[in-house]
């Protein structure tokens, strides 16, 4: 009774058809087989070096600890041996 016969691939592919179109279906599957590649490629990854994923913690973005160090803030005012302020 928990087997699916011949019978029931056939109402299960008939109604993926229905609602999805004999067009969509191809991209779609073409897309998971993508996705799918692309996740046994990043666990592969994980479990060659499993440092990797400890040491590069994924954070949000816009978080403080991306922002890139203050620069100084010029000053408006000139300063140097060869400015003349008018000071006498």
């Amino acid at each position: 009774m928990g087997e699916m016969s011949p019978w029931h691939w056939a109402i299960v592919i008939l109604v993926l058809v229905v609602l999805f179109g004999s067009k969509r279906l191809p991209s779609a599957a073409r897309s998971l087989g993508q996705s799918l590649r692309i996740f046994t490629s990043e666990m592969k990854e994980v479990h060659a070096d499993p440092r990797a994923a400890t040491t590069n913690p994924p954070t949000k973005a816009g978080s403080s600890s991306q922002r890139p160090p203050a620069q100084p803030v010029p000053t408006t005012e000139p300063t140097g041996p060869d400015v003349d302020l008018g000071r006498s």
